[in-house]
């Protein structure tokens, strides 16, 4: 009975191997092994003619040896003439300290050093493991593949595939079909999972990197990539060809991405866009980096901040951006904005340029310093230092400090001028109300009839102002106390048309969203000179004492007065 079973075993065989290596089938252009496979030991060795007349059967502990590489199985036919041998049952092959092979059967042609191990597969070398159906382990070039998928485990990774080889002199493996890779292998809670078409892994290095369409998942962050390195020892992640980073709603894009996932750190080069898709911003630049952990973003190199929470978008450009996330993952959390430096701002109904801005989330107030300048339709303002705040995405006030002046133009000649120390404006939904001019106001303004004609000019002096507007338009003008006089438009004095620090800077106004990126300054002696507040000098504790010293000691002498005078 049991030789009934060989037989059909070894008829299983032949049938196999024909089908393996047919005649039909052209071989692959390689040199052939001259040595011979040696039969080391089996309880038993018969010949069966009718069966197979060039097999020897053999049956028990059977050991076969070539090259160095020793074979065991249950049972086997061994092809003396043409140096192979089928193995069956408990089959294992053992080469050095480093490979075993193990599968239910093998077919191994001694010529060609091929090995075709089938069912239950298991390749080890050194600390990796490769799980397969089928696969062929070429001993010539030391390659294994396997065709009905496989799985490979090292110290760290599992990874699956349809098809696959393993090179186990350089440790390399290719995956192809149905790519996944998990970092840690179970039975280890998976910290990133990897899935895609084809992977190339280093085995000794942990490096994985991604051909075609590919997904990784790493905590919270989620890559998709077409063209990438993987490390699975560092987390860190380094993609090609547009990659896109996403972080809930924190989204990296890039000609090249660069990702930590034990820091959380995500860098952009070429082309990079960073979007706050809750915020509705992004910033915008030839580099820019995101740290999840720290809530910190910066952009540069031809960087602009988009803000499209509005009906109309917002484009910032500046050297720099930084933003900054104080108190994260508190009830007390905001975020501050600095921009550095050459900062030019466009949107349809305003625009802005200055040389640094900061925007504080705490009071939604964005400071604009040295030489700060805002537009809105034909209005210009500015002054050493702007503060505007915001209220529900709209604007809610702004004020001007030291040197202020607002300037309205009516024609290329005549413009209503406001100048004072600060000034303030207050808007609703939007539109402004209520300026308020405080001290050394200084006033031109034109006035109209009611057939629209201009009048003259009034020139006005006073302490402060207040005027009231409805639809962008002056309703009432409060002063408390005022000196000035009305000309009649021909007879105006020539140095009298314009305020003393009268400047109209359309030439440095941007133009659209594209006109950022030229940055234009104030003609040179037009710039501001900051202010500077002159106080009287301190007294320092020590001069006091000393003085009180030298008094005393001139009362011990004689002297009668503390200035010194006998």
């Amino acid at each position: 009975m049991k030789r009934l079973r060989l037989s059909y075993i070894c008829l299983f065989a032949v049938l196999a191997l024909s089908m393996t290596m047919g005649p039909g089938r052209k071989k692959d252009t390689r040199k052939s092994s001259d040595s011979r496979v040696h039969l080391l030991h089996a309880d038993r060795l018969y010949f069966n003619q009718l069966q197979h007349p060039t097999a020897q059967f053999l049956v028990g502990n059977v050991q076969l040896e070539h090259d160095g590489t020793l074979m065991f199985c249950d049972s086997a036919l061994f092809y003396e003439a043409t140096n192979s041998f089928d193995a069956f049952d408990h089959v294992k092959m053992k080469q050095g300290d480093t490979l075993s092979l193990i599968s239910d059967i093998l077919f191994y042609d001694g010529m060609d050093q091929i090995a075709r191990a089938r069912y239950n597969v298991v390749l080890k070398h050194r600390e990796s493991t490769l799980y397969a159906d089928s696969l062929d382990y070429d001993r010539l070039y030391d390659l294994g593949y396997f065709f009905e998928g496989g799985r490979l485990v090292d110290k760290d990774n599992e990874l699956t595939s349809d098809w696959g080889e393993y090179n186990l002199s350089t440790r390399n493996a290719v995956f192809n079909y149905n790519v996944r890779l998990v970092n840690p292998r179970p039975p280890k809670e998976a910290r990133s999972v990897l899935v895609g078409d084809t992977l190339h892994y280093n085995t000794r290095t942990g490096i994985a990197h991604v051909l075609g369409p590919s997904n990784i998942d790493n905590g919270n962050n989620h890559i998709y990539t077409i063209d990438g390195y993987y490390d699975s020892n560092t987390e860190e992640s380094f993609l090609l060809q547009r990659s896109i980073l996403q972080n809930g709603y924190k989204v990296l894009v890039g000609d090249s991405v660069y990702w930590n996932g034990k820091d959380s750190v995500g860098k952009a080069y070429g082309h990079a866009v960073y979007t706050d898709t809750l915020n509705k911003n992004k910033f915008v630049g030839n580099y820019a980096l995101y740290d999840d952990k720290a809530g910190y973003a910066e952009a540069a190199d031809s960087a602009v901040l988009i803000d499209y929470s509005q009906k109309d978008t917002f484009y910032a450009h500046a050297d720099s951006f930084f933003l900054y996330t104080f108190h994260i993952n508190t009830d007390s959390v905001y975020r501050m904005l600095h921009a550095y430096h050459h900062v030019r701002a466009y949107r349809v109904d305003i625009q802005a340029v200055c040389d640094s801005m900061v925007y504080d989330g705490r009071d939604s107030c964005t400071t604009m310093y040295k030489d700060p300048i805002v537009w809105q339709d034909g209005q210009q303002l500015l002054g050493e230092m702007i503060k505007a705040w915001r209220n529900d995405s709209t604007i809610d006030s702004v004020y001007v400090i030291n040197q202020a002046l607002s300037v309205e133009r009516i024609d290329s000649v005549h413009y209503n001028q406001v100048a004072s120390k600060e000034m303030h404006s207050y808007f609703k939904e939007g539109d402004i109300y209520l300026t308020v001019a405080d001290m050394n106001v200084y006033v031109n303004y034109f006035p109209f009839d009611d057939d629209s004609l201009m009048i003259g000019m009034n020139h006005t002096e006073s302490s402060q102002m207040k005027i009231f507007l409805t639809d962008r338009k002056v309703d009432k003008i409060w002063m408390p106390e005022a000196s000035g006089v009305m000309y009649p438009l021909t007879l105006v004095p020539p140095g009298e048309l314009y305020l003393e620090n009268f400047a109209w800077f359309d030439y440095v106004r941007p133009l659209d969203k594209d006109d950022i990126f030229n940055w234009r300054p104030k003609k040179s002696g037009t710039e501001l000179k900051e202010s500077v507040r002159r106080m009287a000098p301190r007294q320092r504790l020590e001069d006091v004492k000393e003085k009180k010293k030298e008094n005393k000691e001139r009362n011990k002498n004689g002297n009668v007065s503390d200035t010194g005078t006998p």
